[in-house]
């Protein structure tokens, strides 16, 4: 990992099944508008980062961010994916944007 130390131990583990919030994202986000509301299994801890929906308003981008790979089956994104039954996408999500997958979604 690396980044900025972390300040306490990261939400989520690897394995961890989550969801990606859907709540609405004014200005610069990053986590893209097709994954909100899915739900994902965590395969990788990037490490703790200043966060870039701050920084990109000149912020100082604190308290910084744990980010997580998250990985998505390709046919749970898209209900009319002919492809592989194994494709998968894999996002590097943000802490703040991630529930644990037992909740369920803003509607």
């Amino acid at each position: 990992m690396s980044g900025e130390p972390m300040a306490r131990p990261p939400r989520f583990a690897i394995g961890a099944e989550v969801r990606i919030d859907t709540r609405a994202a004014i200005g610069h986000c990053r986590s893209p508008w097709y994954l909100r509301g899915h739900v994902g299994h965590v395969v990788g801890i990037q490490g703790c980062y200043r966060d870039p929906e701050r920084l990109a308003y000149h912020r100082p981008g604190l308290p910084a961010r744990v980010l997580y790979k998250v990985r998505f089956s390709q046919r749970d994104l898209w209900t009319d994916y002919q492809g592989d039954t194994g494709d998968q996408l894999e996002a590097d999500i943000y802490e703040h944007w991630l529930t644990p997958a037992t909740e369920q979604a803003d509607a």
